[in-house]
């Protein structure tokens, strides 16, 4: 027998018979092609290899282009009582590297915070406040250390109170992080600062905004030339109608923030339009471009999943409001002071994510209306009333997630629960009841004076299918809250059209505003 035959041979009996037998050229044939399989395959690896090399030094290059800032230091901090996020944005007005073409006088003039906002995202990732503090806001001087060149720090003198803008020009952003918290009581977790330029490519970005202005304005400060009416504008002018402030109007920041705030509402608006937050993609395209002008605590993952987490909030539920201010005693004309008790009222209400208290009536009966609780601080014992495994554990997972306060789980025998029932000791329970009932379907509410007051327990039965998608419109317990809290202080939503702006282009330097 040839060699060849002892091949073939070993072939069929491979293969399973004469059928399957190759020629000597078709075995070459074989091995040539398992030799270019392995070279594609190599092939492959490599490009892969490379463009994951090339995606991570791309990567890199966001992250090392990025300015990040440590913050420590703050003293004494709020208490965290939910799990919202609230993010210190800063608006820097530093004329330095590509900012000095908005004014190369000021280059070596320092910056200061020309927008200072506080972004309120509630628990479940479903609502968020955006909470702007006139720039000219007194404030009281905390001690802040020195940050490098530009940033002299300051000595504390609680009874000196200087312009919060003056508070980040001293001690950056870590000084006006600890000024907000303290004044406030609302616990900061992140901040982001952008500057001119970063402004512009945000806008570039997302392919420009919509303005309304009720009269033409040609305004030399802020370079804003525009003609009455709609205009859609790319990102020059918006930053140029952004900063627009003195001969509009009054020609307060207080109006300039109302007209900024329209300006955010379209904003997001074109943000919903081009889904610019379902591609994380585009995501991290906008921050490569903004990079370089942006300075943070964050890295780019952390913006990335902030901005994921907020998909599912829709333009209504972004409520767009403005620090109650009045004018400051020591200069009423240029300076402003936070109006008492609201300011504290309304930072208290963000601070633990819950309603504002309701207008007292004027008819002379005092009501005290039974408000819903903030789920942070709803204690809550779950306990099994249906004898499915895990049931209890898994809706204690649910309503953790949803910042309630789950102190506990447990079974309640015998085991012969269909609807679930919310147990509670007396009235005073029943703010906690109706956050928690608005979480449930199937759910009826049970009074059991035995139990412990403050505590309310949640047995779960049969019918039980998890929480709902989002609580019940009857017994919502943020969105009223929010309601009362825009209403009650002027603000808009990000639905609301550019064209109700005009009251912000009233006063003395606009006088044919009609």
């Amino acid at each position: 027998m040839s060699h060849y035959d002892d091949v073939d041979a070993a072939g069929a009996s491979a293969a399973g018979g004469p059928a399957a037998r190759r020629s000597p050229r078709s075995g070459s044939r074989a091995r040539l092609g398992r030799r270019i399989a392995a070279w594609v395959s190599i092939g492959l690896t490599a490009v892969l290899v490379i463009a994951s090399l090339g995606f991570y030094l791309e990567y890199r290059n966001v992250v090392d282009s990025i300015h990040h800032v440590a913050i420590t230091d703050l003293g004494k901090r709020p208490p965290k009582y939910t799990n919202a996020l609230n993010i210190l944005l800063i608006g820097s007005d530093s004329r330095a590297g590509a900012n000095r073409r908005f004014g190369a006088s000021l280059v070596d003039g320092g910056q200061r915070s020309d927008t200072v906002i506080v972004l309120h995202i509630s628990p479940g990732r479903h609502r968020a406040t955006v909470l702007s503090f006139p720039r000219d806001s007194m404030v009281p001087t905390y001690g802040c250390a020195a940050h490098g060149k530009g940033v002299p720090g300051q000595v504390e003198d609680l009874g000196a109170m200087e312009r919060i803008n003056a508070t980040f020009a001293d001690g950056g952003p870590a000084c006006l992080w600890k000024t907000i918290e303290q004044q406030t009581g609302i616990r900061i977790d992140h901040f982001v600062e952008l500057n001119f330029t970063g402004f512009i490519h945000v806008i570039n970005d997302i392919g420009g905004v919509n303005v309304c202005l009720p009269i033409a304005i040609d305004n030399a400060n802020s370079g804003l030339h525009l003609s009455a009416g709609e205009h859609h504008v790319m990102g020059n002018q918006a930053l140029a109608f952004w900063r627009t402030r003195e001969d509009v109007g009054e020609g307060s920041d207080l109006q300039r923030i109302q007209r900024d705030q329209f300006l955010m509402a379209s904003l997001l608006q074109g943000i919903e339009r081009s889904d610019l937050l379902g591609n994380p993609t585009r995501i991290f395209s906008v921050v490569k471009d903004v990079a370089d002008a942006m300075t943070t605590d964050m890295y780019p993952s952390t913006l990335l999943q902030i901005a994921d987490s907020m998909k599912a909030v829709s333009l209504k539920s972004v409520h767009f409001i403005e620090v109650p201010t009045v004018p400051y005693v020591g200069d009423p004309l240029a300076e402003v002071q936070f109006k008492q008790p609201a300011s504290t009222t309304l930072f208290d209400a963000i601070a633990h994510d819950r309603t504002l208290p309701k207008a007292k009536t004027t008819t002379g009966t005092k009501t005290t209306p039974v408000l819903d609780a903030s789920p942070s601080k709803v204690n809550v014992q779950v306990l099994n009333g249906s004898g499915v495994l895990n049931i209890a554990g898994t809706a204690a997972t649910a309503l953790t997630s949803r910042g309630f306060h789950v102190v506990g789980t447990g079974d309640d025998p015998p085991f012969d629960h269909v609807s679930s029932v919310i147990e509670y000791a007396s009235a005073a329970d029943m703010p906690a009841v109706k956050t928690l009932k608005a979480q449930l379907s199937d759910v009826t509410v049970q009074l059991d004076s035995s139990l412990t007051p403050g505590t309310i327990e949640l047995v779960i039965g049969s019918s039980y299918q998890g929480l709902l998608a989002s609580p019940s419109t009857s017994a919502k317990h943020h969105e009223p809250g929010i309601d009362r809290l825009t209403k009650s202080n002027g603000g808009i939503t990000g639905a609301a059209s550019c064209h109700s702006d005009t009251s912000a282009f009233y006063g003395a330097n606009s006088p044919t505003v009609p």
